[in-house]
């Protein structure tokens, strides 16, 4: 692991969820990336006219009949969120969506808001409050909703606050709004936010759609809009952008904390910064080289690296032709201050694939970019035939890269650029580094269990369906720790199933099966672990536990070694003994002396192996050296302190007469001399 001071200023990505054009998930935007798709999509005559688009308008040539759209835009999951039919319907869809992948992420990021001790913040905005203005106006609303609910519901200032709320977070919520560049800036400032320790967890991102969804755009020579519905960055005939619909968020840690709690690291970033133009432009909406290599040139030295270590730069790329050559000679200036080589860094943007999506358009690039580093893989950017000739690429550091590549191992991690400009002049730029190479503990055993929880029985089929197919496309994917994530780091709801399995293929067909669902409405009931004394003891006990499930074993190997020198013998060589010691052995575990110690390891063990399912006791009770581990496990002693104290006892009392109560009672007493002073037998 890196030393603690070298990763004190990295923040990991360990959570990522989008809705954007084409894809209802990571997994399906990574696959719309992969096979160098255009996920834009064309309305017909009877989508235009049923999202109350006038024929006039939809046949004139100007006409655009193409954009990027999400799935279902209108639909939300109510219930789930708690709430009531009435105050869904008057929930912007931009801020139901940005709730639900918020959820998404924190989910992925393994993180149950509901159990939680960590400070999770939320930064973001979201785009143009179109229902604002049709609520208003609309009477059957204002019929049981007054002008508070209205407001609340739909306008930009109440998007963050409302997931915290929702999902019981208690760090800083705070709405951002600066145009196309919200979500990247949502980003920044997160990372500012997790390294001044007012956050421990912080979900960042963005989200723009308007309902209906099937309407397309009249083309204006002049204007941002593309003529044909096409992003073409970069190239000689891009002519404007084409804006989209879409929602991203992302979970964020310190990265020290993620490696310290095992949690699955997407990439790092390295450093990010935010700017203004100011007055430095031809106009308020144009764009400002100044402005963009000030902002690209901090990050770069925030992040501490040399940009000739930077292998993909993922553009704002508006595809105007204004827009990309300032951006790319903007880059250029801010590169060229370090390094003299050119053309060793590909360049692309994400909106070649899915179209701008204003206020969510960084982070929809930022996730690219994470899957990007994660993989290996650079994307093509597409629609790119011959430069804009205002761009001079060959006394730059860029390359457009047309063709989706494997992005080559160096001596340096990999490393990505990604700026993010917005109307207004707010910029933003972050730099981000593969995943580190993290010795994760050890795991691996045969054995375990797959919980999945879901709040109704079509969301427990969806959910078991979507898990099978990601194992059968992930296969390489470590099975204990995604179990281990499905009863720690999941919220417990009201249909569950449990999965016992031994391997991937005993997992998928369990999987495939029709399970039993446990409708767990009842009340939770009090958990209460009990621990035997004397008298339980065998030899071989918990054998199978020892060979198959490291947390046992490690724990069993920590007793034996500290009781080792006070037993004058490995007791590992009695609990568990070979095949021709297994008599004697027999004969041995039951001696008082090595009874209890063995009785109190093992049972010590299980608790441990309990607490890394995710069981956590309401009470403890135990019966003879069984309250020693209950005092144990429930912290009263310590460890160390409790296997002494157990290894005494159990000498003293074998070597008393038998039947003696009154000498026990006399060598309890005796005991406590060992045994600190704030302590008393149980």
């Amino acid at each position: 692991m890196e030393h603690i001071e070298t990763l004190k200023d990295k923040i990991a990505i360990v959570g990522l969820d989008c809705r954007l054009p084409g894809a209802n998930n990571v997994q399906e935007f990574w696959k719309i990336l992969l096979d160098e798709r255009e996920a834009l999509t064309e309305f017909t005559d009877e989508e235009l006219k049923s999202s109350g688009v006038l024929p006039k308008l939809y046949n004139s040539p100007n006409y655009v009949r193409r954009r990027g759209i999400i799935q279902d835009p209108e639909k939300f999951d109510a219930e789930f969120f708690n709430f009531n039919p009435r105050e869904a319907e008057l929930l912007d869809p931009q801020q139901r969506v940005f709730l639900e992948c918020a959820w998404h992420a924190l989910e992925d990021a393994g993180i149950d808001p509901y159990n939680s001790d960590k400070k999770i913040a939320v930064f973001g905005g979201t785009g143009s409050p179109y229902q604002l203005v049709d609520a208003i106006e609309n009477r059957d609303k204002l019929k049981y909703a007054d002008g508070t609910q209205i407001i609340t519901s739909n306008d930009k200032d109440y998007v963050t606050t409302r997931v915290s709320y929702k999902l019981n977070l208690n760090g800083p919520s705070v709405n951002v709004q600066c145009a196309c560049s919200t979500s990247m800036v949502a980003v920044v400032m997160g990372v500012d936010s997790l390294l001044s320790y007012q956050s421990d967890v912080v979900l960042a991102g963005g989200a723009t759609i308007e309902v209906p969804a099937h309407k397309g755009y009249l083309y204006q020579v002049g204007g941002l809009e593309s003529p044909d519905g096409r992003c073409k960055t970069f190239d000689k005939d891009a002519q404007g952008t084409v804006f989209s619909r879409g929602c991203g968020v992302i979970a964020l840690k310190r990265l020290a904390d993620a490696i310290q709690d095992g949690d699955h690291i997407y990439s790092v970033i390295l450093g990010g910064a935010i700017n203004n133009d100011g007055n430095r432009k031809a106009g308020y909406t144009a764009p400002s080289i100044q402005g963009q290599v000030e902002v690209i040139t901090e990050a770069i030295e925030l992040a501490g690296i040399d940009p000739k270590t930077i292998g993909m730069v993922e553009a704002h790329g508006t595809s105007t032709p204004v827009g990309d050559p300032i951006e790319v000679a903007s880059l250029t200036e801010a590169f060229k201050q370090y390094v003299d080589e050119n053309q060793f860094c590909a360049i692309g943007s994400v909106k070649t694939n899915i179209g701008h999506t204003d206020v969510a358009s960084g982070v929809a690039s930022l996730i690219k970019v994470c899957l990007s580093l994660e993989n290996g893989i650079i994307p093509a950017s597409l629609n790119f035939n011959e430069h804009n000739p205002a761009i001079n690429f060959e006394e730059s550091p860029f390359y457009v890269n047309t063709k989706t590549v494997s992005w080559p191992q160096k001596d340096q991690p990999r490393r990505a650029l990604i700026n993010s400009f917005g109307v207004g002049g707010t910029n933003a730029c972050v730099i981000l580094e593969e995943p580190p190479g993290v010795k994760q503990e050890n795991l691996s055993h045969n054995y375990d269990l797959l919980v999945v929880s879901a709040h109704n029985k079509q969301s427990y089929q969806d959910y078991t369906r979507n898990i099978r197919e990601f194992l059968v496309e992930r296969p390489e994917v470590n099975l204990n720790a995604l179990a281990h994530t499905s009863r720690v780091g999941r919220k417990a709801m009201k249909y569950k199933g449990v999965f016992a399995f031994k391997d991937l293929s005993d997992l998928l067909t369990k999987l495939e099966k029709s399970a039993p669902l446990t409708n767990t409405t009842e009340a939770q009931k009090e958990l209460v672990w009990m621990f035997p004394g004397q008298g339980n003891q065998f030899i071989n006990m918990g054998r199978e536990l020892y060979e198959n499930f490291a947390p046992f074993k490690d724990t069993i190997d920590y007793c034996a070694d500290i009781l080792t020198p006070l037993l004058r013998l490995d007791i590992r060589e009695i609990i568990y003994p070979k095949p021709d010691k297994e008599r004697i052995a027999a004969e041995l575990i039951d001696r008082t002396y090595i009874t209890q110690p063995a009785i109190f390891m093992v049972s010590y063990a299980i608790a441990r192996l309990y607490n890394r399912f995710g069981l956590l006791p309401d009470a403890l009770i135990g019966h003879s050296v069984g309250e020693y581990v209950a005092a144990t496990v429930a912290g009263v002693m310590s460890l160390e302190d409790a296997l002494k104290a157990v290894a005494r006892r159990g000498q003293l009392v074998y070597d008393l007469p038998q039947g003696s109560m009154l000498a026990v009672m006399l060598n309890e007493e005796k005991l406590l001399e060992i045994l600190p002073d704030s302590l008393e037998i149980a």
